[in-house]
């Protein structure tokens, strides 16, 4: 009988996928065999070499997503799900948290600057004038506008007045952007989840050059609040049905605030994440691909938000 193979698709990346193939291997004893994995073209004949993949990079290519949609179907399992992760986008995700009880900014989702390709003002015969002072009304200056869909701080900016938000929403193109009340933060975390129960604590501070951003030699935690930081991050996770993901949370008035949670193929870099940080997340996810190798085999589409979300609440009342 063969061993379970794990693939790892992955990009520019040099630390983190050698790491972890090099730590499943150690692990897997002749239950598993991890390695890079090898594409070429896509027949259409359902048949595949591996039982698992890690995907770290389909998002920025769309030929990998259409064959890791393929492979999903014919019965490999995908860290993260290609179909939901597809379908997924950080505006929604808010929803989703309100309807596990994490406590999110006020978000609003705002219409696009510029016609999308293809698209004429005719176009938008739906499409009503936007009353700007309701929407300032409602998040309160500061405001952070981002894309609803992307990551990597790209496209984000910080607005103080309504003077600076048109200036950065001119720059928008034809980006689906949300504006969001910023929280004006006492402390910061960025939370590895893998698996949807293991869950690293990391300090951090956004503020700071990419390379400074994960504190160290952070204060201790008390008990009952790093058990509410480690739910919310659980929560989440088990919501959107990732097993790879990063949670931020920002803190206000002892509050933790989810302010980014929608990163499916997150920074794992050892020269970024630090070297204990880097420990953590190899040796973690190789158990987690392990435990999905050689666990039960099943269809998932999405995480359990279908069943948390309030559908059958009048449409014109608001969630909790």
């Amino acid at each position: 009988m063969r061993k379970n193979r794990i693939g790892l698709l992955f990009g520019m990346e040099d630390t983190f996928p050698w790491a972890l193939i090099e730590a499943i291997n150690r692990k897997a004893g002749e239950r598993a065999e991890a390695m890079p994995m090898e594409i070429s073209y896509l027949k259409d004949d359902g048949v595949f070499v591996y039982d698992v993949i890690l995907d770290r990079i389909s998002h920025e290519i769309p030929f990998y997503r259409t064959y890791l949609k393929c492979a999903m179907a014919s019965g490999v399992r995908i860290v993260n799900n290609p179909v939901w992760w597809s379908a997924d986008d950080k505006f929604f995700d808010n929803l989703v948290a309100k309807s596990v009880g994490v406590a999110v900014p006020r978000t609003v989702l705002l219409p696009h600057k510029q016609y999308p390709p293809n698209t004429e003002a005719k176009s938008f015969r739906n499409m009503r004038w936007v009353n700007w002072d309701e929407v300032f009304e409602y998040l309160k200056f500061p405001v952070f506008m981002k894309p609803a869909y992307g990551g990597g701080w790209k496209d984000v900016y910080k607005c103080n007045s309504p003077q600076e938000f048109f200036a950065a929403y001119d720059q928008t193109r034809d980006l689906t952007m949300m504006a969001q009340e910023a929280i004006e933060f006492e402390t910061y975390y960025r939370c590895y989840v893998l698996g949807r129960k293991r869950v690293h604590l990391m300090a951090y501070d956004p503020k700071q050059p990419h390379h400074l951003r994960y504190v160290q030699n952070p204060p201790p935690l008390d008990a009952k609040f790093e058990a509410r930081l480690r739910r919310d991050a659980i929560a989440l996770c088990d919501a959107l049905g990732y097993d790879m993901n990063t949670v931020e949370l920002a803190v206000r008035d002892g509050v933790p605030y989810a302010i980014d949670f929608m990163n499916c193929a997150p920074d794992a870099d050892l020269f970024s994440v630090g070297q204990s940080n880097f420990e953590w997340v190899v040796n973690n996810m190789a158990e987690v691909l392990l435990e999905i190798a050689t666990g039960e085999k099943a269809l998932e589409l999405t995480g359990s938000w279908p069943k948390r979300m309030p559908v059958s609440k009048p449409v014109e009342q608001p969630l909790a």
